[in-house]
């Protein structure tokens, strides 16, 4: 059984550890207990935010109508904002004084210093995609070869959802400093450009009047801008035409092609269309007679 005289000299230890000064910041020493507090601080702050943030989600911007991008962004926003008034009351609380900005700036310079560039380029990103939105949650993007729609604009990365169900997390910089294309951007209607070869020996009115019969007969064509049918070229083998319609969303964009061109290839069949195939003409060429000298030579060799 443990003496009082073993208890207080354990208390002590533990008391000489949590009050260890680990560097001091604007002459206020830094303690274990301190650090401790300080970061028992943002976890709460932390925890509080996001239940406030949920709370507010759920249950009071969704009943306004407003976009749920919109309402995304006001709920990350408002985390941040969370969080850096949170990140000032906890070095208040261990007791460093913030009330000018060069010790924040001294502790930046610091993290920036050893390395922390990526991730500092990655959170201004992520600020910029939030207030500037050239992307927002739900849109359809091309980032590189990957096609899928934003999910998440976190505080670091972006989450994309891929068609294949396959979750990949974009560093928020890509965003800001490639090439991305933004199926869903301003206008969200997409034009779909069809390509379709017909026979020569084909009556022309007919193929034009079948192509825009099948524009017409699928529920997801516009009517305005209106389908449109061209002849583009003459081919080796075929007028090669272009159907061209309109669809109010990307998201359904590679089922509706294959659609469109399967209802194509019956309504040519209903009506006698041939889609013709890649033809060569192969010419055999019988050998040229030898002059009659060399056969000469070579009969009396």
């Amino acid at each position: 059984m443990e003496t009082p005289e073993s208890l207080n000299d354990l208390g002590g230890f533990l008391e000489n550890i949590l009050r260890y000064k680990l560097f001091e910041i604007n002459q206020t020493p830094v303690t274990v207990l301190s650090v401790g507090l300080f970061l028992l601080f943002l976890v709460g702050i932390y925890i509080i935010s996001r239940i406030l943030n949920k709370i507010i989600l759920r249950n009071i911007l969704i009943r306004f109508d407003i976009d749920r991008s919109i309402r995304y962004n006001m709920v990350r926003i408002g985390h941040y904002i969370v969080m850096i008034i949170g990140t000032i009351f906890a070095f208040q609380f261990i007791g460093i004084d913030l009330s000018g900005l060069a010790v924040i700036a001294g502790l930046l310079s610091v993290g920036i210093g050893f390395g922390l560039q990526n991730i500092t380029s990655n959170f201004i990103s992520g600020i910029i995609l939030l207030f500037e939105r050239p992307i927002k949650v739900g849109d359809r993007i091309t980032v590189g070869e990957v096609v899928g729609d934003v999910k998440a604009i976190n505080m670091r990365s972006t989450t994309v959802q891929t068609l294949n169900n396959i979750t990949i997390i974009v560093p928020n910089s890509e965003f800001v400093s490639s090439t991305v294309t933004n199926w869903s951007h301003g206008d969200p209607k997409v034009r779909v450009d069809l390509e379709v070869g017909v026979s020569y020996g084909s009556d022309l009115d007919i193929v034009l009047e079948s192509l825009r019969e099948v524009a017409d007969e699928h529920p997801e064509v516009l009517k305005n801008p209106e389908p449109d049918v061209l002849l583009t070229e003459f081919g080796d083998s075929s007028w090669n035409m272009v159907l061209r319609v309109w669809i109010p969303s990307p998201r359904n964009y590679y089922r509706f092609r294959s659609e469109i061109n399967c209802n194509i290839v019956r309504k040519f069949r209903a009506k006698n269309i041939e889609i013709p195939f890649p033809q060569r003409d192969l010419h055999m060429r019988s050998p040229l007679p030898m002059p009659f000298s060399s056969v000469a030579k070579v009969s009396s060799t």
